[in-house]
């Protein structure tokens, strides 16, 4: 079957690569969802020919994957920005970039955590300096922005369950890296108050519904919003680490530290040991003497 038949095809694989099936295309998507969305910034990040990136924009665009925003009338200039159709594309990207990680990079072994020294784990700490976009995710607060208007420490875990409420997945127990994010919760609860006297905002990041993250935040009476990225928007976004268990795609364990400015300052990944990586996040903020921003004072440099 040639490329150009599979629009026609029987069966709803082939037609979604008539649409997406050209790499560069899926590579656009990927960074079109990180907020790279203007045709000169694509084409510095992706390195392809300025026809080529204007071919692949107008199929993304004429198959309603983009739609085109007007930024500015004098001279006239429009961005690129995911429709439904888009960000229905984005569990695609995180499948993919797990699929990639496990079998291309890694053994297939199954794991909710990395190596030092493993591509994910530098891809990771290449979001230091990176923006996290404007966008509002669910959480057990209500509607709530990922990052405060005071810096923030934002903190992704793979799963936590209330007793009762909905069971672990199943082999959970023996998924490296899996395990404590109940200790993880209740160490950023008995600390929370010297965030607080900092002035920083402690956010927890699952891919749960937020049904499931406040059964477990009532629970473990947590001070602090829980955000569910259940749509991968903000993991698409940043390319954060994922497994699979039980059915559905799981932050793996790390955590940011966010200034005011939306910009990431600092990252932990992987993560070895839940609760001592509460006071290590603790210790990045006084690094960036937060306090001293707080009360007026000068803010360090990392």
């Amino acid at each position: 079957m040639k490329y150009t038949e599979l629009a026609d095809a029987n069966c709803a694989i082939a037609q979604s690569l008539a649409v997406v099936g050209d790499w560069w295309t899926l590579l656009i998507v990927r960074d079109v969802a990180g907020g790279i969305t203007r045709f000169d910034a694509l084409q510095h990040e992706l390195g392809l020919s300025r026809r080529t990136l204007a071919e692949r924009l107008k199929t993304l665009v004429d198959h309603d994957v983009l739609e085109k925003v007007t930024y500015s009338q004098h001279p006239p200039r429009s961005e690129y920005h995911l429709t439904d159709a888009g960000r229905g594309l984005l569990p695609v990207l995180i499948a993919l970039q797990d699929w990639g990680t496990r079998y291309v990079a890694g053994d297939g072994s199954l794991t909710a955590t990395s190596t030092p020294t493993s591509a994910e784990a530098r891809r990771v700490h290449d979001l230091v300096g990176k923006r996290i976009p404007d966008l509002t995710l669910g959480s057990t607060h209500g509607p709530t922005d990922p990052v405060a208007t005071s810096w923030t420490v934002l903190y992704a875990f793979p799963g936590a369950f209330a007793p009762g409420g909905t069971p672990l997945p199943p082999g959970w127990t023996d998924i490296p890296g899996a395990a404590g994010c109940t200790l993880e919760a209740t160490t950023y609860k008995t600390r929370y108050p010297a965030f607080a006297q900092l002035g920083a905002a402690v956010h927890g990041l699952s891919t749960q519904r937020p049904d499931q993250l406040l059964a477990f935040a009532e629970h473990a009476g947590l001070p602090f919003p829980l955000l569910s990225d259940q749509d991968v928007t903000l993991t698409a976004a940043l390319r954060l680490p994922t497994f699979r268990a039980g059915g559905a795609d799981r932050l793996k364990r790390l955590t940011l530290v966010v200034d005011p400015d939306r910009v990431i300052r600092a990252v932990q990944f992987p993560i070895t040991d839940p609760a001592g990586s509460v006071d290590e996040a603790l210790g990045h903020l006084e690094n960036f003497s937060v306090g001293a921003v707080r009360t007026g004072g000068g803010r360090s440099s990392s």
